[in-house]
């Protein structure tokens, strides 16, 4: 097994709703989806955002879209009209989601490097 980055496998966006940051995960390709559903859970993403998120984290999955939709409550610091965050929207929670690291059997990660992506451990 080697170690890839999510990003390696999916790209994110996110925005917010009040103090509730909304971030959706598509994978690149569409047999990538099951890994990611995989690895990720709603305790690994909790654990991942660490502090930023006080409330729960809800994932919903869409697999004809092969994407997963994460609600995080309490994430925003009250809100865009009350956080004093330099990112009151919360557009960098896309960015920071993709830095979990998702282990790939064999055959994907060969496939990963030969599209030119790098193992973290072999970064």
């Amino acid at each position: 097994m080697k170690t890839f980055y999510l990003r390696e496998l999916a790209h994110a966006r996110s925005g917010d709703k009040g103090d509730i940051n909304n971030i959706g995960v598509v994978a690149y390709e569409p047999h990538y989806y099951p890994l990611i559903c995989q690895w990720l859970t709603t305790d690994r993403v909790k654990a991942h955002f660490g502090s930023l998120v006080k409330g729960g984290v809800t994932r919903y999955e869409l697999p004809k879209v092969h994407a997963l939709n994460f609600v995080l409550e309490g994430a925003l610091g009250g809100g865009v009209t009350r956080s004093l965050s330099i990112d009151p929207h919360g557009k960098s929670y896309s960015a920071l989601i993709l830095t979990i690291p998702i282990e790939v059997p064999p055959d994907l990660a060969q496939e990963l490097m030969q599209r030119g992506r790098q193992p973290i451990d072999e970064a």
